[in-house]
């Protein structure tokens, strides 16, 4: 039974966080730490990880606000286990996720990692029975069939059924945890689904439903829509950054040309998100420069709406 680091960060949801906590604890597969780290919130959530009593729990906390990435990979870094494995301090695992998930890696010494479904639930914690299975379709898992996969790039960055963020444990030695730049920001789960599925080595599917993602409006997801302007202009711009570095990666030329669609379209999301905050001309740049990668109908029609007056295109 190696030792499985849990990388638990958490920030302004302390009661979500004890639930999430409540899941790693009381997991039947015992030889675990549980790291978690805690990004300066407003009310510091130290009670509520001392009423757990339990000493494979660490708990860290950040004196100011470091950011997401830096307070989930500094807990990263920290962790000794063979196997890591990170949950959100808003989603849950079944009781028996390591337990299921460890031993194929154990029988399985060649894969770098294992993956498996999820559930999905409301902000209550009620399990979305429609929900849970569109997604399980979307991001390919419904009809992928049980073993090693290799190479997995297309699995980790096209249907990205691959989740490090919450349903995947990893074996911790397999990429260097220091040399993952800053600028992947907010998709920092996706990078490290890319940093694996270039080792050329496989990943073990597991397909069960071990975990749970909640929806609720506190996500990046729902956070990065129009609602918040700079948060999409965020995830964004670290978007653009991680597919830029894709495509600099021979080891993934098999689909550069579907990533080139991704690169052109976040340059698009970008330019629209810009236009929003009435910087019609700053925004046209990145139209021009996704029309350069690969032209799209919606690139062109939000470059016209940018040589409108300002106040006339943000209504678009």
């Amino acid at each position: 039974m190696p030792l499985v680091s849990i990388i638990l960060p958490t920030y302004n949801r302390l009661d979500y966080l004890r639930q999430s906590l409540g899941s790693a604890v009381n997991q039947a597969y015992k030889n675990i730490e549980i790291l978690v780290s805690d990004n300066a919130s407003s009310q510091n959530p130290e009670l509520i990880i001392n009423d757990f009593a339990d000493p494979r729990i660490k708990f860290y906390r950040q004196s100011k606000n470091v950011g997401a990435f830096a307070n989930v990979m500094g807990t990263f870094q920290k962790a000794q286990g063979k196997y890591v494995a990170c949950l959100l301090d808003d989603d849950l695992w079944e009781p028996n996720y390591l337990s299921q998930m460890v031993p194929v890696l154990e029988a399985n010494p060649e894969a770098v990692l294992a993956f498996c479904d999820h559930y999905m639930m409301n902000e209550d914690g009620q399990i979305n029975g429609s929900k849970t299975e569109e997604c399980s379709r979307f991001y390919g898992r419904k009809t992928l069939e049980e073993g090693l996969y290799q190479p997995f790039y297309e699995l980790a960055l096209i249907s990205q059924a691959v989740s490090p963020a919450f349903s995947a444990v990893m074996r911790r030695n397999a990429i260097d945890w220091d040399a993952i730049p800053p600028q992947v920001g907010l998709i920092w789960d996706t990078y490290l689904a890319y940093l694996y599925s270039v080792t050329e080595k496989p990943a073990y599917y597991v397909p069960a439903r071990l975990t749970r993602c909640r929806e609720h409006g506190g996500t990046i997801t729902q956070q990065s829509g129009s609602r918040n302007l700079d948060m999409k202009l965020s995830k964004a711009e670290d978007n653009i950054f991680c597919h830029q570095t894709y495509l600099a990666d021979p080891r993934l030329a098999a689909i550069h040309p579907y990533l080139k669609k991704c690169l052109a379209s976040h340059l698009t999301t970008y330019g629209i998100a810009l236009m929003r905050k009435k910087e019609s001309k700053k925004a046209r740049s990145y139209f021009w420069r996704s029309l350069q990668i690969v032209p799209q109908p919606k690139t062109i029609t939000a470059l016209c709406l940018s040589l409108m007056p300002a106040g006339v295109a943000s209504k678009f």
